[in-house]
């Protein structure tokens, strides 16, 4: 018994002098400064505490003799990334919120706060939760206020709010009829009708018009064939059935609100998104227009006041504009009616052959919302978040935009604009998600610029759109967006996780391949920093906790397992280890585990 202890205690020790320098050394440095050769005006941000499963993790491995994944693991929890505050109770949020904002005020640097607790969220699915109703929301809004106080703070507000509305639940739960699902990132989009591309439907046109000629040529056939389709259908409808003839079913009708389910991610879900019939929207010709200033964040951010402008008028229904030319009548037997005007492309629209984008048409959602008692709720819950936060004087505040794969520019301008971007600093983007870098500074300027054009009086439908080959929209950029970006909204970027960008599924692997939940072999990104070199984006954070999951991931089954890891993965929030170690392992650029001294070697 003694012998067993004494072994104990020296493998205590052992284990000790084996973490605790790395814990507590210089030698390991974060993941990558955030401050390094940059300017000395960025800001600094605040690295929070670690959680504590990610300490263990790095012990287990410093005891395996792993030391460089243990090393690299420990300069990634060390890395600044946002704190997340939801569920808890008014009481507990003022408390907790006001000890990290002290905490980071004494050090000299800027907390990232994301506020994850509106009513409703993740439509009930892996992240579910939220406070009770609208008077609860505002009473923790108000205790998070009351937390700050007069300290700075970044904030990223309601993740999925605005991209993941009430009024998208119920049609992401409504079941894909094909049963299949699209490599690209389908699961991340809750509602989708579509939208042709501009220049493919010129395409369609020109085909109508050809279709014109050869139903006037053929005009007195079809008549005649009429005609003796007539005479049939009356003597068969004289006709008595067969006995023991069952008469014939109709087909059912398809769901045109088809689409997966919502995900969701740790702190902050993932979306759903499904592929679905192109509508032929027609587009009108843009004016161009100047937006009013806004100041981007600093060490002490201004709320920026704009004029808000009215939201998009919701776009036709897809079955109706596609709805097939009428049979000629009985009555009128020797005319067929008469066809609509074809719409006149747009000379800016562009060929979908030379589009490029984070993903496919068919996978950006271009529907507008419909209107319902909860989705009018949510707007009025972000605005008071809003108006509380911005009220500060010292705080930023980013409203949720989903991602470059999730809503097209049109579809999330106008709900920007309803929850109140004008009063906002900006609007954050790939929250939790794997969206590269390109793709989401670029869907990004797009938006900003939308919400400029808007902000003047334009129709957010004429906007220029991620599907759009960059030489048409940045033709439409030239025309209508401002020159000057203090004019225009600002963004910032999550890249916990998108050094190798999204996960691309097999096809037909999954029911529902979830492909923004726990994906395999994913990667840490671009490091922290408020120096981004971009006028727009005020900074690339870490507003996902790397190594934390996203939930279950069933991925369409029954589960307990995830059929793509094989594994029972631990719910959202919660430490993943083998999560961990594959962003450690696969991150681009790489994770530097020691420190690099500067100056004349001896």
């Amino acid at each position: 018994m003694r012998k067993r202890r004494k072994i104990l205690t020296v493998s205590t020790a052992v284990v000790a002098a084996v973490t605790l320098p790395l814990l507590m050394s210089p030698v390991v440095s974060a993941a990558g400064r955030e401050d390094d050769d940059e300017s000395s005006r960025a800001a600094r941000l605040y690295v929070p505490p670690p959680d504590r499963e990610s300490y263990r993790q790095v012990a287990r491995l410093a005891w395996r003799g792993d030391f460089r994944d243990s090393a690299g693991l420990l300069a990634m929890v060390r890395t600044p990334q946002a704190i997340w505050y939801g569920d808890e109770t008014p009481e507990q949020v003022e408390r907790l919120v006001r000890r990290t904002t002290l905490s980071a005020a004494w050090q000299g640097k800027l907390p990232v706060l994301t506020l994850y607790n509106v009513p409703g969220r993740d439509c009930g699915s892996y992240s579910s939760g939220g406070a009770n109703g609208i008077a609860a929301y505002e009473a923790w809004i108000d205790a998070v206020a009351d937390g700050i106080g007069d300290r700075q703070a970044l904030i990223v507000l309601e993740p999925d709010s605005l991209a993941l509305l009430p009024s998208d639940c119920t049609a992401a739960a409504d079941p894909d009829p094909s049963g299949q699902t699209d490599q690209t990132d389908q699961t991340d989009q809750p509602e989708q009708t579509g939208q042709t591309d501009p220049a493919a439907q010129a395409d369609q046109n020109d085909q109508a018009d050809q279709n014109d000629q050869n139903n006037q040529t053929g005009q007195t056939d079809q008549t005649g064939q009429a005609d003796q389709a007539d005479q049939t259908g009356q003597a068969a409808a004289d006709e008595p059935p067969a006995a023991g003839e069952q008469p014939a079913e109709l087909p059912p009708l398809p769901d045109a609100h088809a689409s997966t389910a919502p995900p969701t991610g740790s702190a902050a879900p993932g979306t759903a998104q499904e592929a679905a019939q192109p509508a032929n929207p027609q587009p009108t010709a843009p004016q161009p227009t100047g937006p009013q200033p806004t100041d981007p964040p600093s060490t002490d951010p201004q709320a920026p006041g704009q004029q808000s402008t009215s939201p998009q008028t919701p776009a036709p229904d897809p079955s109706a504009s596609q709805s097939p030319a009428l049979e000629p009548s009985a009555a009128q037997p020797s005319t067929l009616p008469e066809l609509p005007p074809l719409p006149k492309p747009d000379p800016v629209t562009p060929d979908p052959d030379g589009a490029t984008g984070a993903s496919d048409p068919a996978d950006v959602t271009d529907t507008p919302e419909v209107e319902d008692p909860e989705t009018a709720a949510r707007y009025s819950e972000i605005n008071y978040a809003v108006d509380v936060l911005t009220a500060l004087g010292h705080t930023a505040v980013y409203l949720d935009a989903g991602h470059a794969g999730w809503h097209s520019v049109s579809s999330i301008v106008p709900r920007l604009i309803k929850a109140g971007i004008d009063r906002a600093t900006g609007f954050a983007l790939n929250v939790s998600h794997y969206q590269t870098d390109q793709d989401s500074a670029w869907y990004g300027r797009l938006i900003s610029s939308c919400l400029a054009y808007a902000d003047e009086g334009g129709d957010p439908e004429d906007c220029a759109d991620q599907r759009w080959s960059k030489r048409h929209a940045r033709r439409w950029l030239r025309a209508h967006a401002p020159g000057d970006s203090s004019r225009m909204k600002h963004f910032v970027t999550d890249t916990s996780r998108n050094g190798r960008g999204p996960w691309i599924p097999r096809l037909g692997a999954h029911v529902d391949a979830e492909p923004w939940c726990n994906p395999p072999e994913r990667g840490l990104g671009r490091r922290p920093t408020t120096h981004t070199g971009d006028p727009l984006l005020d900074a690339a954070l870490w507003v996902k906790t790397p190594g934390e999951s996203d939930g279950r991931c069933l991925r369409g089954t029954d589960g307990p397992l995830d059929p793509e890891r094989g594994t029972v993965n631990p719910e959202a929030g919660e430490w993943f280890p083998e999560q961990a170690l594959e962003l450690v392992r696969y991150a681009e650029p790489a994770v530097g585990v020691i420190r690099r001294t500067t100056g004349p070697r001896h």
